[in-house]
């Protein structure tokens, strides 16, 4: 069984940083793309970072590029997401998303209708 569990949110000020995780089980990271989403209220899901191990490929918005950084740790089955020179506007819920495969040239991979597995999502608020 599939399962994406999502921690490491909270309140922080602005320019502080958080690092989120996305535990992963049921599968192997192998094989999978592993993307963090966010959803801020009134707006559409983002995606926000993207990783395939196998690939190597790594993805950002640009909206998080130079600040966010995706990492994986395939013996611990965990994908991380370290945020600094966090802002306001990263308020939102944060999920991760999993699929079987990888995105070629990175085609896609924001877009949450091609992902199969979500968490159930962490909270991050950025305010003084």
């Amino acid at each position: 069984q599939v399962q994406l569990v999502e921690s490491g949110g909270g309140l922080v000020q602005p320019g502080g940083s958080l690092r989120l995780s996305c535990a992963t089980s049921g599968f192997s990271l192998d094989y999978y793309t592993i993307t963090w989403f966010r959803q801020a209220p009134g707006k559409e899901r983002e995606g926000v970072s993207g990783i395939c191990l196998t690939a190597r490929d790594i993805w950002y918005a640009d909206s998080v590029r130079g600040r966010f950084t995706i990492s994986g740790d395939n013996a611990a089955n965990t994908v991380y997401l370290q945020m600094n020179s966090l802002k306001p506007d990263d308020t939102a819920v944060y999920y991760c998303a999993a699929v079987n495969g990888r995105f070629n040239r990175g085609s896609g991979w924001d877009l949450s209708r091609h992902y199969d597995y979500w968490g159930q999502g962490t909270q991050v608020t950025v305010s003084s």
